[in-house]
């Protein structure tokens, strides 16, 4: 059943693929694949391309491949590949047994391009690179025919067999389709379908010392699939007639239909993973999977979800025409997927020690608290209250000012889950920074008593200090300092990066039952946000990430 008849299309290719398959004019079954290069990690514009390749070929009923575009033995490695596979698992996407390599069609690669010379559709030339360049043309001039266009089937042979035995130098000759040299579309003036690189590939080792480029091995790999629909994003949409061309002239029984849509732009951050790697490299981020990195790795270490960006990418949309998204709907939606299954939790990130005066010295006793008041199921928990707790320093002022109600001197708060106390003192040290507030607190306003129902107007988040846990806090703001630009207008810039984009806090304070949390658990700090165990954490000291903040602050910034 198509989603045509179940669930109505919600985009272009959708709507196309669906009308083919009403029509009668697609009668195999839908066959997608994502095809990542593995130089580098997956950044959350390809979770936009996982997404869609996976979810048409489920939503139609069909099949889609993950393959390892691995055609640049210089910039490739395993850990790449391993990184992948563990991004789109993590992403909640399954290839089953359909794991492929463009290294896997080496050889079959290397015959098509002979078919190719066969034909008299492919030569090899070996004008230089400042040659190539002057020979191409322009955008208002048409190329020139190489010299060499004309070599004989035999010698075109010749020179492709010494190319692919490393007789020939890096750089030296380039087997070149034969098109159109004074094609409008640049991408046809006899493109490079092999070019020489001696080095060695991670899968193949030393066998080649020739490589496809990406315009020829990915459409015949798609072929050699058996895709039906090549997904890609809108810089490839020039490409489709030489993608067309090649599955033409080397007549392949399954002709692939590329289609393209807009990439994901994200306001604020990187999407070019050339940046990125300098970003790694210049130690301007701790890593790769740095919070504030934008790959898959990132925000898995941050905090976030595979629901939430799956929900992201779905929310985004598929269109036709490049845009720039809002890191606040990226934030939206991780906040909506949390506020649902985080527990909730108190932690103190700047704190001030109460004491609390008529409260006996060295007793305890047990509050209890809710764990997610939007899932009763997740039950609650005990909390520790002493004499002496830490509460917010912000939550106090000396000279509050209007409609101020959280604690000041003479002012009553209530403690979350526990008493309503009054502020009767403070005590400073010699340079007049507090150090402690004086209170004292209603023993009958605790949940039960004959008071607890006695209203105030403040109510603030606390902990035990002689039972709440050493924590650094990590709180991250955007990675640069302006929004991206769409991709034609950043080519040429360089990312202007937000110096305050970690600030890190310490000594704050959690309550204790974070004793036992693993890494990667997601909470919500009561009135803070919602946050993340990094894997720093040792048993001394917990440490935190931020993912996102309770509320929306773009908003504000935008009408700023």
């Amino acid at each position: 059943m198509t989603p045509s008849e179940n669930h109505p299309p919600i985009d272009f290719i959708r709507t196309m693929i669906a009308e083919d398959q009403d029509a009668g004019r697609s009668v195999q079954r839908v066959h997608t694949r994502f095809p990542p290069e593995p130089n580098g990690h997956l950044h959350i514009g390809h979770a936009k391309s996982i997404c869609l390749n996976f979810a048409i070929a489920q939503e139609f009923g069909g099949l889609c491949n993950l393959r390892l575009d691995d055609t640049n033995p210089t910039k490739e490695h395993m850990d790449y590949v391993r990184s992948i596979q563990e991004d789109v698992r993590w992403l909640g996407f399954d290839w089953g047994d359909r794991l492929y390599y463009a290294s896997d069609y080496f050889e079959s690669l290397y015959e098509y391009a002979l078919k190719l010379i066969r034909k008299g559709k492919a030569y090899v030339d070996n004008l230089s690179a400042e040659e190539l360049r002057e020979y191409r043309g322009t955008l208002t001039e048409a190329g020139k025919k190489s010299p060499h266009r004309q070599r004989t089937l035999e010698e075109n042979l010749y020179l492709f067999a010494k190319m692919r035995a490393g007789e020939f130098e890096e750089g030296t000759h380039v087997l070149r389709a034969k098109i159109d040299m004074a094609s409008p579309n640049m991408n046809l003036r006899d493109p490079a379908l092999y070019r020489i690189r001696k080095a060695t590939h991670y899968r193949t080792g030393d066998a080649w010392c020739i490589y496809p480029t990406y315009d020829f091995a990915h459409p015949l790999s798609d072929a050699l699939e058996g895709i039906t629909h090549s997904l890609c994003t809108l810089e490839f949409e020039d490409h489709r007639p030489l993608y067309d061309w090649v599955l033409d002239e080397c007549e392949v029984p399954c002709h692939s239909q590329q289609i393209e849509f807009a990439r994901l732009n994200l306001a604020h951050t990187v999407m070019s993973k050339r940046k990125l790697l300098k970003l790694v490299e210049e130690g301007q981020v701790q890593g790769w999977d740095d919070p504030r990195m934008p790959t898959i790795k990132g925000l898995r270490r941050r905090g976030y979800t595979p629901a939430a960006i799956r929900s992201f990418c779905d929310r985004v949309g598929v269109a036709k025409r490049d845009s720039v998204i809002e890191m606040g709907l990226l934030e939206h939606t991780i906040r909506e997927d949390l506020n649902r299954t985080s527990p909730r939790v108190m932690a103190v990130l700047h704190p001030v020690k109460v004491i609390i005066e008529n409260y006996p010295e060295g007793q305890t006793e047990e509050v209890e608290a809710v764990n997610n008041p939007e899932d009763v199921g997740q039950g609650v928990r005990q909390l520790t209250f002493s004499r002496e707790i830490y509460i917010e320093a912000d939550d106090f002022r000396e000279d509050p000012p209007k409609k101020f109600f959280r604690l000041s001197v003479g002012q009553e708060v209530r403690l979350r889950y526990a008493y309503i106390i009054r502020c009767v003192g403070v005590e400073k040290d010699q340079d007049g920074t507090i150090v402690a507030l004086r209170c004292t607190f209603d023993p009958e306003s605790k949940r039960g008593g004959t008071q607890a129902g006695r209203k105030v107007k403040g109510t603030i988040h606390w902990v035990s200090v002689g039972h709440a846990l050493p924590t650094e806090v990590r709180i991250y703001e955007p990675l640069l300092t302006k929004p991206s630009a769409l991709p034609k207008k950043s080519i040429t810039s360089e990312p202007i990066l937000n110096p305050c984009s970690l600030q890190v806090l310490s000594p704050c304070w959690a309550e204790a039952s974070l004793k036992h949390a693993s890494v990667g658990s997601r909470f919500q700090f009561e009135r803070q946000g919602y946050f993340c165990l990094d894997p720093d954490s040792m048993n001394q000291k917990l440490v935190f990430n931020r993912t996102v903040s309770l509320k929306d602050p773009w908003a504000k910034m935008e009408k700023k």
